[in-house]
């Protein structure tokens, strides 16, 4: 059975994570406050972060940023934005009529 949890983010009961996923007391406070679903959403934007801003994850300081720019999203209702970056259409599916392959 799936473990829920009411998700801090997401302002509703939904399924929880299935691990505690981040170290120390902040990851203890995500497992218990933060839905799978809001994980996933915070994935997406960290990686625009990391990407955008070329962090390295070797390095402290870029963990750092990365680790509040998560507390704020997860649980302070901070969005997380680049300036300038403009997100990639996500692909749609194909209609019937238009199959997977486009005719020559």
């Amino acid at each position: 059975m799936t473990r829920t949890v009411f998700c801090q983010y997401l302002q509703k009961e939904a399924p929880g994570l299935p691990m505690q996923f981040y170290p120390g007391e902040i990851g203890k406070r995500i497992f218990e406050n933060i839905s799978a679903e809001a994980w996933a959403i915070w994935l997406k934007k960290q990686t625009m972060l990391v990407n955008e801003h070329h962090y390295n994850l070797m390095n402290l300081e870029h963990r750092k940023i990365l680790e509040q720019a998560m507390v704020d999203f997860l649980f302070n209702g901070k969005d997380v934005t680049v300036k300038g970056y403009v997100a990639p259409e996500e692909e749609k599916e194909p209609t019937p009529s238009e199959g997977k392959f486009k005719s020559l």
